[in-house]
């Protein structure tokens, strides 16, 4: 049984670095110990928290019930012809399992460099960045289920994924916790280099022929220039979702605004981006008392000292307030909030 400890502070177990706490706590750091925690009724009545890295979440006060923080270690690597299977626990951090497949020359993870958060995170939010989502490279992902005690297996077409999205965080939401997940990679790279500033930057260094390496340390190179670091400022990253309009929509907004950064979706929908039109309304790099958007990105808000959940709450609904009265665009929070 795990030890279970009373009002802990998780203010270093979230990015923001905002102060909040927990009325009970417990790190997991076996599949054993999650069915032992929830052998107990108690624990099967109280209101939960899973969390990882803590990299997307927004503390606006105390949690009353108990926090869960997931510890599962583990890299398993399964070569088959030209795919390769890697199984990581849900305690792995995101950018060490990257790393790990850029060192081997497992292509397909690349392009998502430096994301922060764990393992575990990655499919409930279908991460993505460059041109790349997690379901690309998701195989499988093991999870345990609360009310049966026991352990399910849920496919790339079960997750349900969407932008930002997935099963996990509807139907499923609180009723499993994921444990493992298994990434489908290859031995023969099929690079991105379409989306941002990756193909740019490539040129600029002279490398006309780039490897899996040459492009996870460009985009660790973008990430690092345009994103703070939450060891020394707290943030969550991407702080807003990249909203997607009509086709209608985005030509109306090209009419009036020539400049609107946007991308064609395959469904007729087009993708803005979401730190664009914020920068639009006056909002990068301003600061108001102890919280502020983050002088290189816009979509980032980041905690600058002491500030409150409550304080980067506020500045993020007069974003969404300000964006919305100039664009007629709303912007969606990418951050859980609690």
């Amino acid at each position: 049984m795990p030890k279970i400890f009373e009002n802990v502070s998780l203010k270093k177990l979230n990015t923001f670095r905002v102060e909040a706490k927990a009325r009970w706590f417990t790190e997991i750091n076996s599949e054993q110990e999650l069915a032992e925690l929830f052998a107990d009724q108690q624990w099967q009545n109280t209101e939960r928290l899973v969390i990882g890295g803590g990299s997307n979440i927004l503390f606006t006060k105390d949690f009353e019930g108990l926090v869960i923080c997931m510890n599962i270690k583990g890299i398993i690597d399964k070569i088959v012809h030209d795919d390769v299977f890697v199984t990581a626990g849900a305690g792995e951090v995101w950018n060490d399992v990257v790393t790990h497949c850029v060192d081997r020359e497992f292509a397909g993870m690349e392009n998502l460099s430096l994301i922060p958060g764990s393992v575990g995170a990655s499919p409930i939010q279908n991460i993505g960045a460059y041109g790349v989502e997690l379901k690309d490279v998701f195989h499988s992902c093991k999870a345990f289920d609360i009310e049966t005690g026991g352990h399910l297996t849920f496919s790339n077409q079960d997750c349900q994924f969407g932008y930002r999205e997935s099963i996990f965080k509807k139907e499923l939401k609180g009723k499993v916790i994921i444990t493992s997940v298994t990434y489908k990679l290859s031995t023969k790279p099929s690079l991105n280099t379409s989306y941002g500033a990756i193909a740019t930057e490539l040129q600029s260094r002279g490398i006309g022929q780039p490897t899996i390496r040459d492009i996870s340390k460009v985009v660790s190179d973008i990430r690092v220039s345009k994103l703070p670091d939450p060891s020394t400022i707290g943030n969550a990253g991407s702080f807003f979702k990249n909203p997607i309009v009509s086709k209608l929509k985005c030509e109306q907004l090209l009419s009036d605004f020539p400049n609107t950064i946007h991308y064609c979706l395959p469904n007729s929908t087009v993708k803005l981006a979401a730190g664009w039109l914020i920068e639009q309304c006056g909002w990068k790099g301003k600061k108001i008392g102890e919280t502020g958007t983050w002088k290189n990105q816009a979509l980032v808000l980041v905690n600058h000292g002491n500030a409150k959940g409550s304080d980067i709450y506020n500045l993020s609904a007069a974003i969404i307030s300000d964006v919305n009265s100039k664009f007629g665009v709303l912007l969606e929070r990418e951050v859980n909030t609690i």
